[in-house]
């Protein structure tokens, strides 16, 4: 379970006064039972006096997972509201006793990133962050352009490590939430199965096929059981 939510906290979104635009509320569970919550808010704010906007995503756990394992990890990246690439990445994780608290700095114009953990290192001019990828697939018009079982990818530096972050579009799919009936795009992106999920697609990405593009559900197909987060709260501040 804990495992679970790191990922989910991980997959989910520094400047002068941030003005909150947007702000998502998601619950997650295990089968029924509720182990986490997830906020994300959006802001338009300055970086280095250039227009930017900051996404802040915090997750942590609630009930007996809050007992059992007392997550509240915190990721924050301020990127190029045109283009979408990160100027600056934050991740700041505290899981029980442990505590990780690392920065990242993006130069694409010198295809090259510095970090406070491991310092520079080359990577390509267009790479993303995890919450940089979440804006990526709303302001793009890739997933219009997707057919059925179209694959796509992105260069992603996360955690410390680079990878190329490869993804399937299933289709279609209606699905029930909190805000009715909603088709959406699937998205499933191939990461290592580990000791956690079933198999290496067993992630999928409901998208709201909107304006909005919101990730309504996210979904684990576990080795045992599932984890679902739903987003339960959405609104537009600005």
């Amino acid at each position: 379970m804990r495992i679970s939510l790191v990922i989910f906290f991980s997959l989910l979104l520094l400047g002068a006064s941030a003005q909150p635009t947007e702000k998502l509320e998601y619950n997650l569970r295990y089968s029924f039972i509720k182990g986490g919550e997830a906020i994300i808010l959006i802001s338009d704010t300055t970086y280095n006096g250039k227009k930017a906007e900051h996404y802040y995503l915090r997750g942590k756990t609630v009930g007996f997972a809050e007992a059992l394992y007392n997550v509240d990890d915190v990721y924050e990246t301020i990127l190029d509201p045109k283009t979408v690439q990160p100027y600056k990445h934050i991740r700041n994780i505290k899981e029980r006793k442990y505590r990780y608290y690392n920065e990242t700095l993006f130069y694409p114009e010198n295809d090259s990133i510095f970090t406070t953990k491991s310092g520079g290192r080359k990577v390509p001019s267009d790479i993303l962050d995890i919450l940089s990828v979440f804006a990526y697939l709303r302001q793009n018009e890739l997933l219009e352009s997707l057919k059925v079982d179209d694959t796509f990818t992105f260069p992603v530096y996360h955690a410390n490590k680079y990878f190329m972050l490869e993804s399937k579009f299933l289709g279609f799919e209606k699905v029930k939430t909190k805000f009715g009936e909603k088709e959406c795009y699937v998205i499933s992106p191939w990461i290592d199965e580990g000791k956690l999920l079933k198999r290496s697609d067993g992630l999928k990405f409901y998208i709201s096929k909107d304006e909005d593009k919101l990730p309504l559900i996210l979904e684990f197909d576990l080795n045992v059981g599932s984890v679902r987060a739903e987003l339960v709260s959405y609104k537009k501040l600005k």
